[in-house]
């Protein structure tokens, strides 16, 4: 083999001075892709949706959930690796993903659901379904707005895709636990965790499918969190894995197969986790349009709530290239707003959790020093 292939996702990492743009590349792609899925979900109705998963696709479409949590636990990994404190990593990830969350929240809640709903205002605003709505920036799961998208394929549910976001929650708080407790560095200690997490899934998996055969292609929460943890694997010992195109083709057919068996979704995240690394670690120029800005966490907050408006409004539509010829393109214009009034203004307040986060490490010190000068004093009293 060549060159290239004696080189460890660490070399490839570090030639791309930690901002390797497959992972930018990627993040957008996988967030069109599940755009478009879910305007010919909307649009034919959940018994479409069931026919595409069990069809030839299947694997395409069920890979694009955990390619995405094994890109964020790699890219999470680094990120805490860069803070100086848990304080820090903390702020940042809020600062990330909270405000444009809220403002993509009270944008659907207090203008889309009004202009889409078949109640009278004054019903719709004494509603509690709609303040419960607001509940989503605290992580407590609300799809629903009354009597919003009443005629579609999906009543109701205005954005699909935050179920998402409690189990990203959970992955960062699982990431900043083993930081808290010292295992999240190259260690034997860690990788007997990374194995013994995936005993423990081995193990739940045949306790709960008894027959193979009848065990669901589906991927659930605990698949989700697997490919995270892997991300996060992958990141620690990123000087140790080889990056290497055999060994790519290889996770590549071996996820394709895992994906298609039954029950196998359970045991591929390893491979699914080194596809989505080796893709992300590739380089290639930046789009001056495409990379401009990162357009991917708008398309997921209005990817779907937007398609859903366009089905509402043109009912019309016979297939569903037509509504995402509508639909992408405002869907993108919402992404853009969202970068570039909230997400990239708020970047602009990092020093500031930089701040904090020294000031935490600084009474955290002091604590210490207090703590042990107080056992000194203890001792020498006795």
């Amino acid at each position: 083999m060549g060159r290239l292939d004696a080189q460890t996702f660490g070399d490839r990492l570090l030639a791309a001075d930690s901002r390797a743009s497959g992972f930018d590349y990627m993040r957008i792609s996988l967030a069109l892709l599940v755009l478009v899925f879910n305007a010919a979900t909307i649009l034919y109705g959940q018994g479409f949706a069931d026919q595409m998963w069990r069809g030839p696709l299947h694997p395409f479409i069920a890979i694009i959930g955990p390619m995405f949590f094994s890109l964020s636990g790699f890219l999470i990994a680094g990120s805490l690796n860069r803070c100086k404190s848990i304080v820090e990593f903390i702020g940042l990830r809020i600062l990330r993903l909270v405000p444009a969350l809220l403002v993509a929240v009270l944008l659907i809640a207090l203008l889309l659901g009004p202009i889409f709903t078949t109640l009278h205002l004054g019903m719709y605003f004494t509603d509690l379904r709609v303040y419960e709505y607001l509940l989503n920036l605290f992580g407590a799961l609300h799809l629903e707005l009354p009597g919003v998208f009443a005629t579609n394929s999906f009543a109701g549910v205005v954005n699909m895709q935050l179920w998402v976001l409690p189990r990203e929650v959970k992955c960062y708080v699982l990431v900043a636990l083993m930081s808290i407790i010292g295992v999240s560095r190259p260690s034997r200690q860690l990788m007997m965790f990374f194995v013994l997490l995936h005993i423990i899934a081995a193990a739940y998996f045949l306790s709960v499918n008894t027959h193979i055969h009848d065990a669901p292609t589906s991927f659930s929460g605990y698949l989700l969190l697997l490919c995270f943890v892997d991300g996060v694997a992958m990141y620690v010992f990123r000087r140790s894995i080889a990056s290497n195109a055999l060994l790519f083709a290889g996770a590549a057919t071996l996820s394709i197969v895992l994906l298609t068996v039954p029950g196998g979704t359970w045991f591929a995240s390893m491979p699914v986790t080194y596809v989505t690394v080796y893709l992300g670690l590739r380089n290639p120029r930046r789009s001056r349009v495409l990379l401009s800005g990162d357009y991917s966490y708008g398309v997921f907050l209005y990817g779907f709530p937007v398609q859903q408006a366009v089905v509402a409004a043109m009912p019309s539509f016979g297939h569903f290239y037509l509504s995402v010829a509508i639909g992408l393109p405002c869907t993108l214009a919402f992404a853009v707003a969202s970068w570039w009034l909230v997400e990239r203004p708020m970047q602009g307040l990092r020093p500031l959790i930089g701040r904090i986060g020294d000031d935490a490490l600084a009474v955290k010190e002091a604590l210490r020093l207090r703590c042990i000068d107080w056992v000194r004093r203890a001792l020498s009293n006795e």
